[in-house]
Order: C-alpha cells, then structure tokens, then sequence
C-alpha cells in the first residue's frame, strides 16, 4: 500500500501563486507515474498534471499549461505542484495520486490517492 498525504492549499487572491506538496509514504518504490487531479464544487474530477517516477516525462492540462509546474523529489518520497498566475476558476479541491504504471491523465489508472486540499482563488 502507499499512503498520499497533501498539504499546502489556502485562500489567495486571483494573480498569486501556492505550492502544493504529496508526500508518499509506504511501498513508494512500487509506484510510477504521480499526478494531480482536481475537483471543483459541483463539477467531475479533472485532470491537472502528471510526471513519470523520474520526472524526466511530464503532461498538463490545457486549462494549467504554463502556469502549473509539476516536480517530484523520489529522495523525499514527494511531489510537488507549482501553481503561478493562480485563477477563480482554479479553485477546488486537488488531490495527488500515483499510479503503477507511466504518466495519464486517465484517473482510473491511478491506484493511490490523498484526501485533497483545498485550494480558493478569489476575484
């Protein structure tokens, strides 16, 4: 098993920037691909960004690219997501999750996941 905690969400105004961070813990060395996904009130889980286990293979999505920065430290058994140019629409709950096997942003693939954290963005 892998355990995912989040931490690093808050309240900020439109333009700021946060930096989330997932620390794993148990059988990390099981796992692969870590990404971020995201969950807005009322809305379906959405894909953010994902990296490979050497972060050396990253994907975003469209609405994040360029503004979103997705890293890991294996030595720390961590991963982080760098969120720039922060907007309302940014606003809900990210969760991290790892998967066995290379980066997707197909949210059945992953295998493990945080309890989230909450993220607002306000205008």
């Amino acid at each position: 098993q892998v355990q995912l905690v989040e931490s690093g969400g808050g309240l900020v105004q439109a333009g700021a920037s946060l930096r989330l961070s997932c620390a794993a813990s148990g059988r990390t060395y099981s796992t692969g691909a870590m990404g971020w996904f995201r969950r807005a009130p009322g809305k379906d889980y959405e894909f953010v960004a994902a990296t490979a286990r050497l972060g050396n293979n990253t994907h975003y999505a469209n609405s994040v690219r360029g503004r979103f920065s997705i890293s890991r430290d294996n030595a720390k058994n961590t991963m982080y997501l760098e969120m720039n140019s922060l907007k309302p629409e940014d606003t809900a709950v990210y969760y991290c999750a790892a998967s066995l096997g290379p980066p997707t942003a197909i949210r059945a693939r992953y295998s493990y996941w945080g309890q989230g954290t909450q993220v607002t963005v306000s205008s």
